[in-house]
């Protein structure tokens, strides 16, 4: 078959993968994105709950949210194209975090808002009830499972209050979002593969020079970029870096429940985001009235790492755990029946910390271990990776060097270093979602 040649080829047609491809459309690459699904976005961020926040315990995770967060505000502005599909959008709800024992009631949580400049207010536990429908304050910390004869059994103490940022939310449609950067990277130039899977990572010389397909075909590029999201692992695995890399990426089986709201609330319209490490969930407003309730991955709920091509893709008992363990912070939830909801992959890194970085064979790069909480930074981590593909191609030493990132919106030089392949992992992560 006829080998085509680009610059640069993008694995992965997710919401990453195609700001990447927009950035370095911009900057005059002829790109090529390649994704073995039927369109952009098909795959995890499809599954994606799209939010948009900014409490993060380190500096680094608040300014990355921070500076994505303008990028979503001024999304058609961005992107200079108008969807015929139509465009996505942001809608603001506010977040509001309990403060536990297990996040440190949010001292560093804090500290990095404030350094960052990112509003918010504390909150009393009399001022709790203002944001969520008569809720139950008590504590229930440790987590527990559904078959435990303690589940659902208060520990007799009241949470000490929360942290509600106002400008938090969500994007109305990730699928329809990451369609919309597939348009803006089209009209300047970038080309598109679907149902196309990759074989083979091809080296020469030392670098890497394209990619080699299933149905035979090759394609040459100076630079590749994995941005396969949970298939990373297994493109490394062609790449043949992974014993070059001191944090590595797995493909996690997750399931998120979406539940009516109480009678009588229009928790669609008027609902929070909310984080509750004590209960272990994390929730979101969702079309339907339905309140959304995903897990942050308590002690006692097992890990279910899979083959991303061979999953369960049936709920469990995890769903309800999830919905249980919100309605005992909302006792007047009604809990279905039959779960509905979404079953999905994370690609989760050692850390629960994205790796954005070169590796070690000269020319491909990595924008993984993404799911769970980067679609929120997608456009400005699309920008610092082309940044980073210019950087190392013009000779620098990325490893020695690390890059120094000035955002565009935000008064901040992030240090492209911190999210390196090769660093320790990160003591301070919460091992979770949440980051």
């Amino acid at each position: 078959m006829t080998t085509k040649t680009y610059d640069a080829i993008i694995i992965g047609a997710g919401i990453i993968g195609n700001c990447i491809a927009y950035e370095l459309a911009r900057k005059g690459y002829k790109t090529l994105s390649v994704d073995k699904l039927g369109g952009s976005g098909f795959g995890s961020t499809s599954g994606s709950c799209a939010i948009i926040r900014f409490y993060y315990s380190s500096p680094e995770g608040v300014a990355l949210a921070r500076e994505g967060y303008y990028y979503w505000l001024n999304w058609p502005r961005y992107l200079k194209v108008t969807d015929p599909h139509g465009m996505a959008y942001y809608k603001n709800t506010g977040a509001m975090v309990f403060k536990t024992e297990v996040n440190h009631y949010l001292e560093k949580v804090m500290a990095s808002l404030d350094e960052l400049g990112v509003g918010y207010i504390e909150l009393s536990p009399a001022e709790v009830k203002d944001y969520i429908p008569n809720p139950d304050l008590r504590t229930y910390y440790p987590q527990k499972r559904m078959d435990d004869p303690a589940f659902g059994q208060s520990t007799g103490a009241q949470v000490t209050g929360a942290v509600f940022a106002p400008e938090s939310g969500y994007i109305s449609d990730p699928k329809l979002s990451t369609h919309n950067v597939e348009i803006a990277a089209r009209n300047l130039g970038a080309d598109f593969m679907f149902n196309t899977e990759v074989v083979d990572v091809l080296k020469s010389a030392g670098r890497v020079t394209g990619i080699a397909l299933k149905n035979g075909q090759t394609l040459q590029a100076p630079v590749v970029i994995n941005v396969a999201g949970p298939h990373s692992s297994r493109i490394n695995a062609m790449a043949g870096i992974i014993d070059q890399m001191n944090i590595k990426t797995r493909a996690l089986r997750v399931e998120v429940a979406h539940v009516p709201s109480p009678d009588g609330v229009d928790w669609e319209h008027g609902g929070v985001i909310t984080s509750d490490s004590d209960t272990g969930v994390y929730t979101r407003p969702e079309t339907g009235n339905h309140i959304l309730i995903g897990s942050e991955e308590p002690a006692c709920d097992p890990l279910e790492y899979v083959d991303p091509d061979d999953y369960n893709l049936e709920f469990t008992d995890q769903a309800r755990t999830q919905a249980m363990r919100e309605a005992m912070r909302i006792p007047d939830l009604p809990i279905p029946n039959r779960m509905q909801g979404v079953v999905d992959l994370y690609d989760v890194s050692d850390d629960w910390y994205p790796i954005y970085d070169k590796s070690s064979l000269p020319g491909y790069y990595l924008a993984i271990g993404t799911s769970g909480n980067q679609y929120k930074n997608a456009p400005v981590v699309g920008a610092f990776m082309a940044d980073l593909v210019q950087y190392c191609e013009n000779g620098r030493d990325h490893d020695v060097e690390p890059m120094q990132y000035r955002m565009k919106y935000i008064d901040y030089t992030l240090n492209i270093g911190f999210f390196s392949r090769n660093r320790e992992i990160n003591a301070e992560s919460s091992f979770s979602v949440i980051g």
